[in-house]
């Protein structure tokens, strides 16, 4: 039976009150007055500040958020006293259900000198507290302005494909992220830094992606011998790249060569992850686990266990292992599968079927066994049909505790590209009005500090809502743990969303409340970064951030193994090559997204030959939009005044090196464009055209690689697209004005 650390009475609870007073040295009458004293008082910085909190709510989610609000009153010279006495500072008590809010919704409000937070439940009071702790650090408690906000979006969430051992990897362990943040895995501060920030930033679930977790994180009482003790690594030397369904990381040779990184008992990571669910559930964020399927990596081969879709040892292998998960995680939320990737040449049919006789059937028996658990299960459309699940898993839909969803890749591997996609519009009618996860993969921004509030604001107010559920936000070429490729880390390592919490502090914010300002934006990063021009920093950020979406929307690679933005590659397939490199020739052939509003080069080409018009934005149009995007950002980059901040430096450095890697595809697309035009006509005016812009590119990507390699490492070491080399692939850019060149040879 499940054992919940939450009271019934705080979850769900209809809502809260906290009701900030604000108190100096003598209580005020009025509002203004309150302004003017406050005022007053920081001129007068030897005078105590003081502001008592007193509640009587105990709620772990409540007491973080008010820790939160603390330590920003602290900042601001305040001293803080928590108290249980009467007529406080800052009162927390429970109120009557406010008509306009919704679970996780809060209410801020201004009542003469009284501030009045009212909260749906412990999380709405929760991030309540937090926006509340945001305007006092930005604006000051003097300027504390009311605002209801609503999630827009009910879970928002991340994908983490985690590599839990080398007998259990991940979809992503071929890789240098991978093999770095294995460890960090076990480490119970990482955890609590990555909820810590998730929780700021208004996620409220993570999602573990795993080919096989089971051996990992429970004992199963029918097949002892399979969980594991320790955690592994392979000191193997890996090749550059394995199997795209992710088969062979169990290879021999992978295996037989362990290092034990850390000596744990099964029991001690089962207690492990209790603790982690449970920390993260005090921020009000849920755990999923997603697996992919048919994998038994860390099985051994025991008691039977195969492979094989018609096994019947297997499917009972993972329907106990499935029931086993949710008695031993009480605080575990769901899980979700994906049937397909080891399924090689089977049926719709013949994958649901052993996709409900396993996590099916586990989830439903469990769900029987503890009817007063709510339970959710997630099932990919990926590499099946959505109206061949609904029918197969009609009990699990129907079933009172359990919450059934799909999950659906919404962008590809790329939601930098377009803001309107295409892909889910068949989906959306079969599901019928059923709710499903948007996946938002983010398979671009490795290296790179991305930043533009604009372009995630469109893209989630596209997202359809009638049959949202929610997003999840990250990669499958990624693992988003503790950065190694910074030359010159901090100890321990900075996590990497932190390195990049601007990029995800604005899918997290904007899916919580779409409609947040620009203004919010910049006065976060006044905050982080108080000595500088931060609407410039803003203006210059957005603007070089633009070069992922233009680029990859115009060069359209859907999936992450077909393009990598920051490396100009992908594997050799792909690339119609023996290196994975896009050259010029890819340039021209490669369409663009067919939600971009772009011209592909071909049609570009046809319509110069017929002298007719398109409504659509033309290559050289793009290329043009691309350099102004990156002019933009290199001209506000030079408006940031010199910093000791290295987080600032680096952050301008990124600015940067996003700029010229526009300029770089500025100039390749309009070398591409003219490169066509000339094989076409023959014209030697278009090749002069051509080899001058495919030389700008080559000037600009030595820019581009130089500012890039000022602060990372190089290469680096990735599963979907190998490695990238920016001094290999540097020698393949300027290829590309031998390519040319080689064309006015063969003519004359």
């Amino acid at each position: 039976m499940e054992v919940s650390p939450y009271p019934s009475s705080f979850i769900g609870l209809s809502s809260f009150n906290l009701y900030v007073q604000k108190v100096m040295t003598k209580k005020v009458s009025s509002c203004i007055c309150l302004l003017l004293y406050i005022a007053t008082f920081f001129s007068c910085a030897e005078r105590k500040h003081e502001v008592s909190i007193s509640t009587s709510i105990a709620h772990p989610q409540v007491d973080f958020g008010l820790g939160e609000l603390k330590a920003a009153l602290t900042k601001k010279g305040f001293t803080v006293d928590i108290t249980d006495q009467p007529d406080p500072d800052i009162m927390l008590s429970l109120d009557n259900p406010h008509k306009d809010l919704k679970p996780e919704g809060f209410d801020i409000q201004k009542e003469g000198d009284i501030i009045k937070l009212t909260g749906y439940d412990a999380a709405g009071l929760l991030y309540g507290a937090l926006e509340l702790a945001e305007q006092i650090e930005t604006k000051g408690l003097a300027q504390i302005e009311p605002t209801l906000q609503n999630p827009y979006m009910e879970k928002r969430g991340t994908k983490f494909n985690i590599p839990l051992d080398v007998r259990t990897p991940s979809y992503t362990d071929a890789s240098a992220v991978a093999q770095h943040n294995l460890p960090y895995m076990w480490d119970f501060d990482f955890w609590q830094e990555y909820i810590d920030n998730l929780a700021r930033y208004r996620y409220n679930y993570i999602s573990l992606w795993n080919l096989h977790p089971f051996p990992s994180l429970v004992k199963v009482p029918e097949y002892p011998d399979i969980a594991l003790d320790d955690v592994q690594r392979s000191t193997v030397e890996w090749k550059e790249n394995y199997h795209l369904h992710g088969t062979g990381l169990d290879s021999p040779e992978i295996l037989a060569n362990p290092e034990i990184i850390k000596r744990l008992s099964i029991e001690e990571k089962i207690q492990f992850w209790q603790k982690v669910m449970t920390y993260a559930k005090d921020r009000n964020v849920d755990f999923y686990i997603i697996t992919w399927n048919i994998f038994t990596n860390g099985t051994g081969g025991k008691y039977g266990i195969t492979d094989e879709i018609d096994n019947p040892v297997t499917k009972d292998y993972f329907k106990q292992s499935i029931k086993a998960l949710f008695r031993t995680y009480p605080l575990l939320a769901g899980i979700g599968l994906t049937a397909g990737e080891n399924m090689h040449k089977k049926t719709f049919e013949e994958k649901e079927n052993w996709a409900y006789d396993t996590y099916a059937k586990a989830v439903l028996e469990i769900a029987e066994e503890m009817p007063e658990r709510s339970f959710t299960f997630i099932h990919r459309q990926h590499q099946t049909g959505a109206k061949d699940i609904a029918q197969k898993f009609k009990p699990v839909i129907d079933a009172s505790n359990i919450e059934f969803l799909y999950c659906f890749k919404y962008a590809k591997a790329h939601v930098f590209s377009t803001t309107e996609q295409h892909y889910h519009q068949g989906f959306v009618k079969d599901i019928e009005g059923m709710k499903t996860i948007w996946g938002l993969r983010n398979d671009d921004t490795y290296y790179l500090r991305w930043g533009a509030p604009d372009f995630v604001r469109t893209f989630i107010q596209n997202i359809p809502q009638s049959v949202a559920k929610g997003i999840y936000y990250g990669s499958d070429q990624w693992i988003w743990g503790r950065d190694f490729l910074t030359k010159e880390p901090a100890t321990p390592n900075q996590l990497e969303i932190v390195k990049h919490w601007y990029n995800w502090a604005l899918w997290g914010r904007l899916s919580y409340n779409s409609s947040l300002s620009n203004e919010t934006f910049v006065a976060l990063i006044k905050n982080r970064f108080p000595s500088t021009d931060a609407q410039s920093l803003f203006n210059a950020w957005q603007e070089a951030s633009m070069v992922y979406p233009t680029t990859t929307a115009f060069h359209w690679g859907e999936v992450d193994f077909k393009w990598y933005i920051e490396g100009c590659k992908s594997r050799p397939g792909p690339a119609q090559n023996k290196t994975g490199f896009h050259d010029v020739n890819r340039f021209i052939t490669l369409a663009p997204h067919p939600k971009s509003g772009f011209q592909s080069i071909p049609d570009y080409v046809k319509m110069k030959m017929a002298d007719s018009t398109s409504t659509l934005k033309t290559p050289l149009e793009v290329a043009k939009k691309l350099s102004e995007h990156a002019d933009a950002a290199l001209s506000g980059a030079d408006k940031i005044k010199p910093s000791p901040s290295k987080e600032l430096q680096y952050t301008v450095n990124d600015i940067k090196s996003m700029a010229f890697l526009g300029k770089y595809y500025a100039h390749k697309i309009e070398g591409a464009t003219y490169l066509a035009l000339y094989r076409e006509t023959q014209n030697v005016e278009y090749q002069t055209d051509a080899v001058e812009n495919l030389r700008h590119a080559l000037a600009y990507w030595k820019k581009y690689a130089e500012a890039v390699q000022l602060q990372n490492k190089n290469p680096l070491w990735t599963n979907r697209v190998g490695y990238v080399d920016f001094q290999i692939i540097t020698g393949w850019v300027a290829q590309d004005i031998e390519m040319a060149n080689e064309l006015v040879s063969a003519i004359d």
